[in-house]
């Protein structure tokens, strides 16, 4: 239990799950520990390894991990947290997400004591008779207690009658695979608990249902996400996780190693009292906070490297070793090159990068956006604090 505690926002009922780990060792027979996987998100990073990291621990306990890939769910769209109707995917969509999803998280869960299964084995069976009975078991007064259906329907925001559904499929999840433990961040909370109020209806003992806490992305305000570019990803590079690992708020060092590391207990006692210590230097445990990530998603000579590398680009102030190289054949403007080489996902976002005195080449800083490149034989353009190119004619 000192091992399932650590880092969790919430158990419930904490009570039940010591008798379940109780009964499952006097058995000899594993607890079923569901983790609902969401397919419209292929790309997982550190946010995502919050929960997968406590899932490996069951797994190194002795339990059996199931991945659930909600590839009818993701049909419905989950609202949750969300101030309108997140848009629906097709079943394909969901199945080749689902897939990368399992590639990611297996850089986390051992391939031992794993099983993936897309809910539509089950959902995609029942008849609309079975749905009506199954929308029997729930009442709409308990539906709208959810914050965010609460929020929009006091705003006077539309909720579709098939988001109601979300949570009664997903706590069907349950049922289907006799659910013992159920884990989510803290997000999910109101999906989970149906899934225990469901299981008994089907006549089954509840799941406890175990909830994270939500990362916060690099930024140290919103939650961790791709779409705010606040993200490490877990398929990052070394170079981009120890970069952005240091671009991360003081104030969040302590919690990413809580929650996105392996360090023992003592170590991360350690760590506790040397940041509150006014003569620590954050910088300095924030860097072995980087090297500890890069060595679990890449290894120990990735992290050393990664690191030398940081030191010479923005410590000497000198370029990488290594550059992708690009040819151009015409004077384009740089607001063009940076699009057209990815180093902006548009050109209104190459301007705004500009604007903001992010871009440089050799060195100089780029004022104007519709200048043209430098009649030069070749040069070296600079975004922002990582990304570098060298450009050939």
């Amino acid at each position: 239990m000192d091992i399932i505690r650590r880092g969790v926002s919430e158990i419930i009922p904490e009570e039940d799950l010591v008798k379940k780990i109780e009964n499952s060792i006097k058995s000899k027979k594993p607890l079923n520990v569901k983790l609902g996987c969401d397919p419209s998100r292929p790309d997982l990073h550190l946010g995502h390894s919050v929960v997968l990291r406590k899932l490996r621990q069951f797994q190194d306990l002795g339990h059996q991990a199931i991945l659930i890939i909600g590839d009818f769910t993701g049909m419905i769209g989950d609202p949750s947290g969300k101030s309108k109707t997140r848009p629906s995917l097709t079943l394909e969509e969901t199945r080749r997400n689902g897939q990368s999803y399992f590639e990611q998280a297996t850089k986390i869960l051992s391939s031992h004591r794993v099983t993936m299964q897309y809910n539509s084995d089950w959902l995609d069976k029942m008849s609309f008779a079975d749905v009506i009975r199954l929308a029997s078991k729930y009442t709409v007064a308990r539906m709208l207690e959810r914050d965010d259906f609460t929020i929009r329907y006091k705003a006077g925001e539309p909720i579709s009658v098939h988001e109601f559904l979300y949570p009664l499929a997903q706590a069907m999840d349950s049922v289907a695979i006799q659910s013992d433990v159920e884990l989510g961040g803290t997000d999910q909370k109101f999906n989970l608990l149906v899934g225990r109020d469901i299981q008994r209806e089907f006549g089954q003992e509840p799941q406890v249902t175990l909830m994270m806490p939500i990362l916060a992305g690099t930024d140290g305000v919103e939650k961790m996400s791709k779409s705010l570019d606040n993200y490490i990803g877990i398929n990052d590079t070394a170079k981009e996780i120890f970069g952005k690992t240091l671009s991360i708020p003081d104030k969040l060092i302590f919690q990413y190693f809580e929650l996105a590391t392996d360090v023992p207990v003592k170590e991360l006692s350690d760590i506790k009292k040397s940041l509150d210590n006014p003569k620590t230097n954050p910088r300095d445990i924030k860097r072995s906070l980087a090297r500890t990530l890069v060595r679990m998603y890449h290894s120990k000579e990735a992290a050393a490297a990664a690191e030398e590398e940081f030191d010479r680009i923005f410590v000497d102030k000198s370029v990488p070793d290594e550059i992708e190289e690009f040819t151009v054949s015409a004077r384009l403007t740089i607001t063009a090159l940076m699009a057209e080489a990815k180093l902006a996902a548009s050109k209104s976002e190459a301007r705004r990068l500009i604007d903001q005195g992010g871009v440089s080449i050799d060195g100089e800083r780029v004022a104007d956006p519709n200048s043209l490149l430098p009649d030069k034989k070749d040069f070296i353009l600079k975004v922002g604090k990582r990304k570098f190119l060298k450009v050939k004619r």
